[in-house]
């Protein structure tokens, strides 16, 4: 997991989290850790399939900055259609997007500690075939 359930409370708080979360108690009391875990699964899946064009997976360490990506995104996925349309949850998830797009297409590195797989390796084409029949010597006086 690129973030934990502690990183997203470090992140933006119990309250927030329980909110979002806590399904059982009127008012919201408790952060439902699971609920919050299915949110980072996810999010580990769409960072995975972005990150996985460029990097082995798994990353022998997790950078930072994944963590906190791995975090808006879940955030985005616990707020679902309730978060603002122009609101600092959907910039922070379309502004991880963005930079996990730069990351597949190579434009940003990131350090994970490990080797990038191996790339195609790139080759010559060659074609061979029955010599000529005709060539302008053969056809010269015609």
């Amino acid at each position: 997991m690129y973030a934990t359930v502690d990183d997203m409370v470090t992140r933006f708080g119990t309250t927030e989290l329980a909110q979002l979360t806590d399904r059982v108690n009127k008012p919201a009391s408790a952060v439902d850790a699971a609920v919050v875990t299915r949110a980072l699964a996810d999010a580990d899946a769409l960072i995975d399939g972005y990150i996985a064009k460029v990097y082995r997976l798994p990353l022998s360490q997790v950078p930072e900055i994944l963590a906190k990506y791995a975090a808006d995104i879940a955030r985005y996925y616990l707020h679902g259609k309730a978060a603002e349309k122009d609101g600092p949850i959907l910039r922070a998830y379309d502004q991880a997007l963005t930079w996990l797009r730069d990351v597949s297409r190579g434009l940003v590195q990131i350090d994970v500690g490990g080797t990038a797989p191996e790339q195609p390796a790139g080759g010559t084409i060659q074609a061979s075939g029955p010599d000529r029949l005709f060539t302008r010597d053969s056809l010269r006086g015609l």
